[in-house]
């Protein structure tokens, strides 16, 4: 197994020489206008997968990836003669989803937006079900001394017909 500082290198070199190969053109016309996005590399540098994306339509993305895959021996080739190691790894092409993934994120961040305006015009416009404030609050404390004053007056009269064995 290669070390993987190596792999990268590799990975990074492969990508580097794909994309000028493929800036030079191929005489393939299917071919679109194709971006090298990422290349990894195994472990044991036997085998180099290329991402890529197309600008354009459906169309236009299998007619660059059919000719992308006819020119693969090709690609070999020229990454074969443009690397040092011992051995040219396989390579394959595969179609990056990164696009389609960001509008779809953002999409959903559309509606995301969408749906708090909606919620925040909905909050301006609403009244609350009960107080406006349900919390409760504690008591002036000048009306709790008076009802004090009275609650103790009320004791000290049932504790004095308690001492006299008044009624209970």
């Amino acid at each position: 197994m290669a070390d993987p500082a190596r792999a990268r290198k590799l990975a990074d070199r492969i990508k580097e020489i794909v994309a000028r190969r493929l800036d030079k053109g191929l005489r393939d016309p299917r071919l679109g206008f194709v971006t090298i996005t990422d290349v990894r590399v195994t472990g044991d540098l036997q085998h180099a997968s290329i991402f890529y994306t197309v600008y354009g339509s459906e169309q236009e993305r299998r007619d660059s990836a059919l000719a992308l895959k006819a020119a693969t021996g090709m690609l070999r080739s020229e990454v074969g003669r443009n690397i040092t190691a011992r051995l040219t790894p396989s390579i394959e092409f595969i179609l990056d989803a990164i696009p389609e993934n960001a509008e779809h994120i953002e999409s959903l961040l559309r509606e995301a937006r969408t749906r708090d305006a909606e919620t925040s015009m909905l909050a301006s416009n609403a009244t609350y079900a009960g107080d406006a404030d349900p919390y409760v609050k504690p008591r002036d404390l000048d009306e709790e001394d008076d009802d004090v004053d009275e609650l103790d007056d009320d004791a000290s009269d049932l504790s004095d017909d308690a001492e006299l064995g008044g009624p209970r």
